[in-house]
């Protein structure tokens, strides 16, 4: 597992260079932090019988391990946010289902399946990311299932866009994410699929956790906890 990941993030190394004209030494560093784990990865905080849609309000117990991708569990015309309650305090994401109709999805149904629930955002780089949603805090670990890709538009990265980590790997996403924090960020290639942005929070919590940030490995100089995160639909 390890060489191959290692494989992954310098055959990607090229691409990120090319694209935000940095340093190789940088986007070396950069570029392997939003590879994400095969399906089969991951721990379990108790496995569903099913992927089923878990209630609106949010399941009593918490998921994280699910034997296939999650149903469709968002309704047509409806508006997500998310509220993210983290050790550094609250942010605020509207998520785009227009844009991203299955990683908006597999969010919110993670996030009802309180799989978010008390994890550690494990790779924070400077003017680049924050990457959260791996309950192993190892970068490895993952729901049990991957996602298609949803690539967004040429330059449609900005900061505090939300996209989805993966690897090289065609359809490799699973429940890792990332928030663009900085113009490394805002320049990836589109192959991430955006699916959210934030609109409260940005300069006070994200950047707070964006300070903790170390260059070039990305190991948080503090503990980022993502204590809960809320749904909320209109």
């Amino acid at each position: 597992m390890a060489a191959s990941r290692l494989l992954v993030g310098l055959a990607a190394t090229a691409i990120l260079a090319a694209s935000c004209g940095g340093d190789d030494a940088k986007s070396d560093a950069t570029t392997s932090e939003l590879a994400a784990p095969d399906a089969a990865d991951g721990e379990s905080a108790g496995a569903a019988p099913s992927a089923e849609c878990p209630p609106t309000d949010g399941a009593d117990t918490q998921t994280r391990q699910f034997p296939a991708p999650p149903p469709a569990c968002l309704e047509a015309g409806a508006a997500y946010e998310a509220i993210v309650t983290t050790n550094m305090g609250e942010l605020t994401i509207a998520l785009d289902q227009e844009s991203a109709p299955v990683a908006a999805n597999n969010f919110v149904f993670l996030a009802r399946n309180q799989y978010f629930d008390d994890t550690v955002c494990h790779r924070i780089i400077p003017d680049f990311v924050v990457q959260c949603g791996d309950p192993t805090a190892s970068g490895t670990g993952g729901p049990g299932y991957t996602i298609v890709d949803e690539p967004p538009a040429p330059e449609a990265y900005q900061i505090g866009s939300i996209a989805m980590a993966k690897t090289q790997s065609p359809d490799s996403a699973g429940s890792q994410f990332f928030i663009v924090t900085g113009s490394d960020g805002a320049a990836l290639p589109p192959e991430y699929a955006l699916f959210g942005q934030v609109t409260d929070g940005l300069d006070t919590t994200v950047g707070a956790m964006a300070a903790t940030g170390t260059f070039p490995d990305g190991v948080p100089s503090e503990l980022v906890e993502i204590q809960s995160i809320r749904i909320v639909q209109s």
